[in-house]
């Protein structure tokens, strides 16, 4: 089996399967991924290839095609890269792929045999799910024929895929109905084996600080996001803190993430979201018990998980995060926001508490409710939210990949025919794409690209 994996931020949403399939035998596993990806560290030996686009996007460029003109710039660097494959011979029987940044662009036009899964995280829609969710940040005309312009490149993506995975039902359900035969729900699994609670769990804070899992006298919140942005409710959590300060006056809470903006925009007169809420909520905090901790090694993200009192995940109705799962699966107590994608792996009442992700007074309650119970009013539900992510383990997520990344059909023996024609084929046959230059097409140069 011949495996290629391809993903701007290798190896993403596909950490543990690459390792585990390149350590398979039988099967030949390379990954692509751009220079500033972060690779497999655990993997020394995995075949990992290296791209960048030639340019930036131009300056003057349509603000609404930005994206687009990026896209075909990470799809022409990647096709690069399997034109020099397939002058060494080299073809693969399955290319899997995070598609959102165009590197498959043109996959097909250099391996028209090969199977093309894309991972289909993500369809933008002007109604109904994270665009005007929040009435705080209301959409306006411009944001909405913005993403309809860049769902050209979403919509390229499925249709030059063989077949999609979403892991989600709901996530699955933002794509367009013409597409959703073609697309299959498979969480891509978390690493469950490696996450679970620890009653002796210790964490201490960069002011010296030492928190205790089940410390009656220290109850933690803990709320841990890629970065401190409204995408996953961190003005709504912010704001419901003083609330819970003033009546909980032992509690501490552990906050994990950093400045940057992944979804959404920049604060308005702040350089990130964190110093814009501490301007209007920081006066009314214990700074002594609120710890900002930034992106934090896994060990210690882990131990702040196991250490929680109650974990908050607040989120717009958008992809479900991993950090939700796996606080599941630590076995905290959920305080989530009751958003569709949510309630795919939540239940109110019996695996955590829902809250309205906008509404900072609820989630105020929810947490002093839950600080002024007994642990032990707690366990059921975290018994249930650690069972309900086992289900979403790191193994069935493999094996869920593996079922659309080995075709069903046709037979296998149309693969060896494959992987036998394309080994014959690839020292004669040098099919160049329409956008190289003569000089490409002779010698595979990264120079002198249209565009």
């Amino acid at each position: 089996m011949r495996l290629l994996i391809i993903h701007q931020n290798f190896p993403g949403q596909f950490k543990h399967m690459a390792a585990e399939w390149a350590a398979t035998p039988g099967w030949d596993v390379i990954g692509i991924g751009r220079d500033t990806a972060p690779g497999l560290p655990s993997s020394p030996g995995f075949k990992l290839i290296r791209y960048k686009p030639h340019r930036p996007v131009g300056k003057d460029q349509h603000p609404y095609l930005r994206r687009m003109e990026d896209a075909v710039l990470h799809g022409q660097a990647v096709a690069r890269i399997l034109l020099q494959l397939k002058k060494k011979g080299w073809a693969p029987d399955t290319i899997l792929a995070h598609p959102g940044w165009g590197e498959t662009l043109y996959a097909k036009d250099v391996f028209p045999d090969a199977r093309l899964v894309h991972y289909c995280e993500w369809f933008y829609n002007s109604e109904g799910a994270d665009i005007g969710f929040d009435p705080e940040f209301p959409a306006s005309f411009d944001d909405r024929t913005r993403i309809r312009s860049w769902n050209a490149l979403h919509l390229l993506n499925l249709n030059n895929c063989d077949v999609g995975i979403s892991p989600t039902h709901w996530q699955k359900a933002q794509h367009p109905k013409a597409y959703l035969d073609k697309i299959v729900v498979a969480h891509e699994g978390i690493d469950t084996e490696n996450l679970g609670p620890d009653p002796n769990a210790v964490f201490k804070t960069p002011s010296g600080e030492v928190l205790w899992a089940n410390d009656p006298n220290k109850p933690v919140i803990t709320y841990v996001a890629r970065n401190l942005e409204p995408y996953r409710g961190f003005h709504t959590f912010m704001r419901a803190l003083p609330a819970v300060q003033k009546a909980q006056r032992n509690a501490h809470v552990l906050i994990v993430g950093g400045d940057n903006v992944s979804y959404g925009s920049q604060p308005k007169g702040a350089k990130c979201w964190k110093d814009k809420m501490l301007a209007e909520v920081g006066s009314h905090l214990d700074p002594t018990r609120t710890h900002f901790l930034g992106k934090v090694p896994y060990a210690d993200y882990k131990r702040v998980l196991q250490v929680s009192s109650e974990h908050v995940y607040l989120t717009y109705p958008f992809v479900l995060s991993w950090s939700c799962l796996e606080a599941m699966a630590t076995g905290c107590l959920m305080v989530a926001g009751d958003t569709a994608p949510v309630r795919e792996v939540l239940s109110d009442g019996r695996s955590g508490r829902l809250v309205s992700t906008t509404s900072s007074s609820l989630v105020a309650a929810a947490l002093r409710e839950a600080l002024d119970s007994p642990l032990s009013s707690s366990q059921p539900l975290r018994l249930e939210a650690r069972s309900s992510a086992q289900m979403l383990k790191r193994e069935r997520g493999r094996k869920g990949f593996e079922a659309q990344i080995v075709e069903p059909t046709p037979s296998a023996s149309l693969h060896k025919v494959r992987q036998e024609r394309a080994v014959a084929d690839a020292p004669q046959r040098f099919d160049a794409p329409a956008w190289a230059t003569s000089n490409e097409r002779k010698s595979l140069s990264t120079s002198g690209v249209a565009g």
